[in-house]
């Protein structure tokens, strides 16, 4: 087997998303080496990093032009340092909104590929031939329109959530995962992924915050739908990384 590469992994937005991140890279990695017909063992994985920081609410932030410690750049500019510093060529940021900074942060590490998680999947859907697309998110992602500009240069149409449904999919990030009370978050996000199903059709509903996903888990409610997840996404664009050529 070949040399891989070291990769990292920005994560603390919030903790159990960065650690379910490297869950998904860890599949990915596998996968990965599958494909290349290559056996899984321990040291057939890449070196890894995870950076979990304590990193300011990216969406109250978006909300705000004072500068301050409420800004979460800073936080995550250390931890991308961090990463750097230890040798890794491509990082991967475990958060949705957090990529409203993407090209300050790619602009302060010029010698590390920041991946992009909304153009990965706004890739990974045009490849797929998906045709409807549906976007669950937190407002600042939706403020940004972080993946209805990915989508659209792919040449994907995104449907948006109703501000009743919005409110719904920020109770159940804040109140629900953040607040581990995983009952109510998958009531809230289901409640609201079907409610899109029913209104656009068989549409494929990006579960753009990373907290969304982990409130789904299991759920029976939205077993006939057409999920996908950004963050199983970008772990697969990252492990492609780690395993390339230099």
């Amino acid at each position: 087997m070949g040399s891989t590469n070291v990769v990292g992994i920005l994560g603390g937005m919030g903790p159990a998303a960065g650690a379910d991140f490297v869950r998904l890279f860890v599949q990915a990695c596998a996968q990965e080496l599958r494909a290349r017909g290559e056996p899984v063992h321990d040291q057939a994985f890449p070196e890894h990093w995870l950076a979990q920081v304590p990193v300011p609410d990216r969406t109250r932030a978006l909300g705000s032009t004072e500068q301050g410690a409420h800004q979460p750049l800073e936080p995550m500019l250390q931890a991308l340092g961090r990463l750097a510093a230890v040798g890794s060529r491509a990082v991967a940021i475990a958060c949705n909104t957090a990529h409203a900074w993407h090209g300050r942060l790619q602009e302060r590490f010029p010698q590390v590929e920041l991946l992009h998680m909304a153009r990965e999947t706004a890739q990974h859907l045009s490849a797929q031939g998906a045709r409807g697309v549906a976007l669950m998110a937190t407002e600042g992602t939706y403020r940004v329109r972080l993946y209805e500009e990915a989508l659209a240069e792919a040449g994907l149409a995104c449907h948006i959530p109703s501000d009743t449904e919005r409110l719904a999919i920020t109770r159940g990030i804040f109140e629900g995962v953040k607040a581990d009370n995983m009952v109510l978050a998958e009531q809230c996000f289901s409640e609201v992924a079907l409610r899109l199903a029913e209104r656009h059709g068989p549409v494929t509903i990006i579960m753009g915050c990373t907290e969304v996903p982990l409130g789904l888990q299991g759920s029976a409610a939205v077993a006939g739908l057409d999920l996908v997840d950004p963050a199983q996404v970008l772990a697969t664009a990252l492990a492609r990384r780690a395993y390339r050529a230099s």
